[in-house]
């Protein structure tokens, strides 16, 4: 998709602002003339994680073909119609969609961008191109457009009222962790807010992720886990890593590897990672672990890789909305109590600064790989004083008083 006008930018901003979110869309010439639309990855991971539609799970050709009530808004007005999402026989049944009737209201121009938002059971489309979004809203007249961001944003707000008042009556005195580590106080703050442990990817409590960690702890906070695109790495499994570069930590019969890589220096592995923005990738590499003479590692093997805009997805899906959660602890006849005393509330990261710290070495990647058992973990995680450069729009709680 092409970049932001100045016009477009000061809409999509107000839409953040407001807490709305939503998915964009370019209407290329071509698409614009056949009425039909790539529905890129960003459009399908909106799509699931707002429970509109599973394009993985779609099976390909017209008869199989979803049909969504759609509201086109502009200015003054809504057009009811009907959005298609489907996959069609040829293509290899890549992703389509068109927003039915956008002709007839004058909708679309070549090279325009907009906005899907999914909402209540139905589907909104505004041209962030045209459409004024901030002097809809800014005016005195009601309109379609501005009662649909009030609604959105007054769900939002609510929301991280309701969980902030949670924890304030739940947790602001000692309490016991469910069990002594360093995952007790998360699992005891889901238990406390009713949330059972699951492996889904998606965020905690009503869409807002929670993060909690003791305040004396230097460790990193994890942002999400994401296994390697195998289809895309030279090994082909976390096994394959483990035989390649694991090791027998003392006590154990079977190799092991828990390591952290970062893109500032490999580690005694010789692991480390690569950011590539020319092919939209993240990689995990074996470098040389004598520095060359300006101070870089000389990459000798490739290991596995990510694509960068699965990453992405990620990031915006798990962290939309976030409570990083500060604990006071102690500790008393052998077990550990704990008290919430402050919440950083962050919204909306920016992905391109994921890519940034990435390279800084401020994200970094865990491997907690294991030959025997399985289960093998890829953690993305943030050191703590990176976390405002990656997240802009943050709000700070004192639990103290």
């Amino acid at each position: 998709m092409r970049p932001y006008n100045t016009f477009e930018t000061n809409n999509v901003k107000f839409l953040v602002d407001k807490q709305v979110e939503f998915a964009t869309i370019q209407v290329t010439p071509t698409g614009l003339k056949k009425s039909i639309l790539d529905a890129t990855a960003p459009v399908r991971a909106y799509f699931k994680e707002k429970g509109v539609h599973d394009y993985d799970l779609q099976l390909q050709g017209p008869e199989h073909k979803r049909v969504i009530d759609t509201y086109i808004l502009t200015e003054g007005f809504r057009h009811l119609t009907k959005t298609s999402l489907y996959r069609p026989v040829t293509k290899k049944g890549d992703p389509r969609l068109w927003v039915n009737k956008v002709r007839d209201v004058e909708f679309l121009h070549a090279n325009d961008i907009f906005a899907l938002i999914a909402h209540s059971g139905l589907l909104y489309v505004i041209n962030l191109s045209t459409v004024n979004i901030p002097r809809v809203f800014q005016s005195s007249i009601d309109t379609p457009l501005k009662d649909l961001i009030l609604e959105v944003s007054l769900a939002k707000t609510s929301t991280g009222d309701e969980l902030l008042a949670l924890i304030k009556d739940r947790m602001t005195d000692w309490m016991p962790t469910e069990i002594l580590a360093d995952t007790g106080i998360g699992r005891t703050v889901e238990t406390m807010l009713g949330i059972e442990m699951n492996p889904s990817k998606t965020p905690d409590y009503k869409g807002i992720e929670l993060k909690s960690h003791r305040e004396r702890s230097r460790v990193r906070n994890t942002l999400f886990t994401q296994s390697p695109e195998w289809e895309i790495s030279k090994l082909k499994s976390g096994r394959d890593i483990v035989d390649k570069y694991g090791y027998i930590p003392v006590g154990y019969e079977h190799k092991s590897l828990h390591v952290t890589l970062s893109a500032n220096r490999p580690n005694p592995q010789g692991l480390g990672l690569s950011i590539m923005p020319q092919i939209g990738r993240l990689e995990a590499n074996e470098f040389s672990l004598e520095p060359l003479s300006d101070g870089t590692f000389r990459k000798v093997g490739d290991v596995a890789a990510w694509n960068l805009i699965k990453l992405h997805e990620r990031l915006l899906t798990k962290h939309r909305e976030t409570f990083w959660i500060d604990a006071e602890t102690k500790v008393n006849n052998g077990r550990e109590y704990f008290r919430c005393t402050q919440i950083l509330h962050t919204k909306n990261p920016i992905p391109s600064q994921f890519d940034i710290l990435l390279d800084q070495g401020q994200v970094t990647v865990d491997f907690l790989l294991c030959r025997r058992s399985g289960g093998d973990t890829y953690s993305f995680k943030i050191k703590s004083a990176a976390r405002s450069l990656l997240f802009p729009e943050s709000d700070t709680y004192n639990l103290r008083v």
